[in-house]
């Protein structure tokens, strides 16, 4: 930890939207990856979230990225006899991936992350600022 807590907390935030960004993206990047067996078919994925209080000061609490689960709603069946990764009754499997909920997630993700980088910012204003106060 620094001497400066609102660091910590927002290169926290910083990772953990981070790695939500980039969950979404492989979410959405596998969206139209179908499959003929349904145990194989790509799931979407998502992370859990936990709050980290700091021990030296109980008012402040940063994020970690605690795993990332896959969503366990079963795959789209999709009747495509013609495809050739069909199975032997026609059937294709499609992900789980619900494009616009992933799109959501990616703007929230996206400001979330714009946020922490402007809380980064402030901070190092206030920091210099703070240093500039004993010329």
């Amino acid at each position: 930890m620094s001497s400066f807590p609102i660091f910590d907390i927002a290169g926290s935030s910083l990772n953990a939207q981070s790695v939500r960004l980039n969950t979404v993206a492989s979410n959405l990047a596998n969206v139209d990856a179908v499959s003929g067996d349904p145990a194989a078919v790509y799931r979407a994925r998502m992370p859990i979230f936990k709050a980290v209080m700091d021990s030296n000061n109980p008012d402040t609490a940063s994020v970690q990225v605690q795993s990332i689960v896959e969503n366990q709603a079963p795959p789209e069946k999709r009747y495509q006899p013609g495809h050739p990764l069909a199975d032997q009754e026609g059937y294709v499997y499609a992900p789980n991936v619900n494009p616009v909920e992933e799109m959501v997630n990616m703007i929230s993700s996206s400001r979330a992350y714009q946020s922490s980088v402007e809380l980064l910012n402030t901070g190092k204003e206030l920091a210099l600022a703070t240093l500039s106060l004993g010329r």
